[in-house]
């Protein structure tokens, strides 16, 4: 079976939106990634963090779903990265009230040993520093790896930032980012400076509006699904790759075609995380459920 391995946060998020408030619920990019990825019955594993405070019900959300937690440490007087965030009422828009990077601070990420040969990587939002500490652990390179990042790294590591952005095949990153990174407003022609960076891929992810596929031959726009009811936009970019990358684990390929389908998974997933709060909205469904949305998606086209 293939192998996925995904370093990001595992976290705390309390989030408000117009509608409702939740304290403490189980976030960050790892968490969403790998549950996500998950319901593509692929190997994976978990790289991460948190503090003592991180309650044992937690832990056996990843192992009921097959994640190897081996490498998701645990320092028991310290306490988990927690964020607290609140959105408009648009829900396109949203304000981080506050961000406690606790045990994360100075974590020293180590690959499990069954997983320096992943078929693909995923480089979750984290800092671009721990990003590089993974990569220089693998010993044969991945089928593709994945990053995602935010604007938060491009204003306080950028260095190493573009450094890691240099060794990946694809980033996966929303419009504003586009544009912070590349100081040019045009997606495309900001996706194709991105490309000059040294990926071989970018994906531009525009919330209700799909995402975009380009790399230096090919363009490809993708609609989102059209949810209903948006509850919690939190963790749609990280389910949006754990959708990704559990299809491209699956065929095992980079190539454009199948990176194409991948953004249709990824998307489908994403449009389910989006209707609950935290990790509730993918928790709950199945591969099929994927399949239906992305049938949907694929007759927008």
């Amino acid at each position: 079976m293939n192998r996925l391995l995904i370093v990001g946060t595992v976290a705390f998020d309390s989030i408000e939106t117009p509608d409702t408030r939740v304290n403490k619920v189980l976030g960050g990019a790892a968490t969403h990634i790998s549950i996500s990825a998950s319901l593509f019955n692929i190997n994976s594993a978990v790289i991460s963090i948190v503090g003592g405070d991180f309650p044992y019900e937690y832990f056996k959300i990843f192992k009921k779903r097959n994640i190897d937690i081996s490498e998701l440490k645990i320092k028991k007087n310290g306490k988990t990265f927690y964020w607290i965030g609140k959105y408009a009422k648009n829900m396109n828009q949203r304000d981080t009230l506050k961000t406690e990077v606790n045990v994360l601070e100075n974590f020293d990420p180590v690959v499990p040993e069954n997983f320096t040969s992943p078929n693909v990587l995923v480089l979750g939002n984290l800092d671009p520093s721990v990003q590089l500490k993974v990569m220089s652990q693998i010993i044969t390179p991945p089928k593709i790896t994945i990053l995602d990042t935010m604007n938060f790294w491009m204003d306080n590591a950028m260095e190493n930032l573009k450094k890691i952005i240099s060794k990946v095949d694809l980033i996966c990153i929303n419009d504003d980012e586009v544009k912070q990174l590349t100081g040019l407003n045009s997606l495309a022609e900001g996706a194709r400076k991105i490309l000059n960076m040294g990926p071989n891929y970018v994906i531009v992810k525009k919330g209700e509006y799909g995402s975009m596929l380009i790399d230096k031959l090919n363009t490809f726009e993708c609609p989102a699904f059209p949810v209903k009811k948006v509850k919690d936009p939190t963790g749609a970019g990280d389910s949006f790759a754990g959708g990704l990358a559990g299809y491209l684990t699956t065929v095992n390929s980079s190539s454009f075609d199948d990176i194409k389908k991948a953004v249709m998974y990824g998307t489908a997933t994403a449009s389910f995380s989006v209707e609950g709060f935290g990790i509730n909205g993918i928790e709950k469904i199945n591969y099929n459920d994927i399949i239906n949305r992305v049938d949907f998606i694929n007759n927008l086209l």
